[in-house]
């Protein structure tokens, strides 16, 4: 079976994980690493053995690339991937895409323009307990939704410069939130702020209402000095809930305690690999822009929210 030619473009901590599972997976033949940065550029590359370059435009003109990862600072993923789109390959650009809705309907317009892929890195819908939970609620083992409620915190982290903790953590709850109910929320209310003065929000509550009296409430920030990323779904039959760091999943109801074995893995990994099958087999991702574009709707509908001190109405 022939590889897919893939490239990274953006060698920090995650576009390094990127590039080191392009190389473990069958499916992919990591070609190039690419970074504004000429000498973390060289020292990437030379760790996995592919060819540097400091400018995407150069890199995007080798034919032998048919898809790259973009794994960029937030405020640079859409003019990146946009980039790439336009010289014709296949895209997985990391959330929050874009900096704002603008941009990320520019880059769907062009994916869909061109013929070509394009998904956002959401990739807690990887997560087997994830799909556990969506098949839970789908096939109503826990009785009818009733809400669900996630935890993300941890300390300040130092790599986070230019965007704040809902279009940076909280924005993957928002998703899952979509993800297991199977729909778009109708309303959010969120309060946010910073304790420590900085530019951007370290912290936020965020509420989001579904239709028939569903909620959803997610808590995010920088501030907690441990590490805490929970997901509970609370139906009128059973509990379940999800440690997203050990992968563990407990069900509760007014029965029993029961822990379904869910083998853990690697999301980034099934996430990359998920992207380069719907590639060479021409199907649909698990996560498409459009996926990527709502979440990122909701979270500035957030954040206008606690501006404002209002609850701000989701339109379709």
């Amino acid at each position: 079976m022939k590889k897919l030619g893939v490239a990274v473009i953006g060698t920090g901590f995650w576009g390094k994980n990127h590039a080191r599972i392009f190389r473990e997976l069958p499916e992919t033949e990591l070609l190039a690493i690419c970074d504004i940065n000429a000498e973390r550029a060289k020292a990437a590359a030379h760790q996995f053995g592919v060819k540097p370059f400091k400018d995407a435009g150069r890199m995007l003109k080798d034919e032998s690339i048919e898809a790259v990862s973009v794994c960029t600072w937030s405020t640079s993923l859409a003019k990146e991937a946009l980039k790439a789109l336009r010289a014709g390959k296949h895209v997985l650009v990391e959330k929050p895409m874009a900096t704002n809705t603008t941009q990320a309907k520019k880059l769907l317009e062009t994916a869909d323009k061109e013929g070509l892929h394009l998904t956002v890195g959401l990739l807690m819908r990887f997560i087997p307990g994830v799909q556990y939970i969506r098949n839970a609620v789908e096939n109503k083992n826990v009785g009818n939704p009733v809400c669900a409620t996630a935890k993300r915190v941890a300390q300040w982290p130092e790599r986070i410069g230019d965007v704040g903790v809902v279009k940076d953590t909280a924005i993957h709850d928002l998703d899952v939130m979509r993800y297991i109910f199977n729909e778009d929320p109708i309303a959010v209310y969120a309060k946010t702020g910073s304790m420590r003065n900085r530019k951007f929000e370290d912290y936020a509550q965020i509420m989001l209402t579904f239709e028939g009296d569903k909620s959803a409430f997610i808590e995010s920030n920088w501030l907690t000095p441990y590490k805490t990323r929970m997901l509970i779904m609370t139906g009128s039959e059973a509990i379940v809930k999800l440690d997203y760091i050990t992968q563990e999943l407990t069900i509760e109801n007014a029965k029993e305690t029961v822990q379904p074995r869910c083998i853990p893995q690697e999301p980034l990994k099934l996430e990359l690999q998920h992207f380069a099958k719907c590639i060479t087999r021409k199907e649909k991702p698990m996560v498409t822009g459009m996926d990527g574009l709502r979440a990122l709707q909701i979270a500035e509908a957030a954040l206008r929210s606690s501006a404002t001190n209002r609850v701000v109405k989701l339109r379709d």
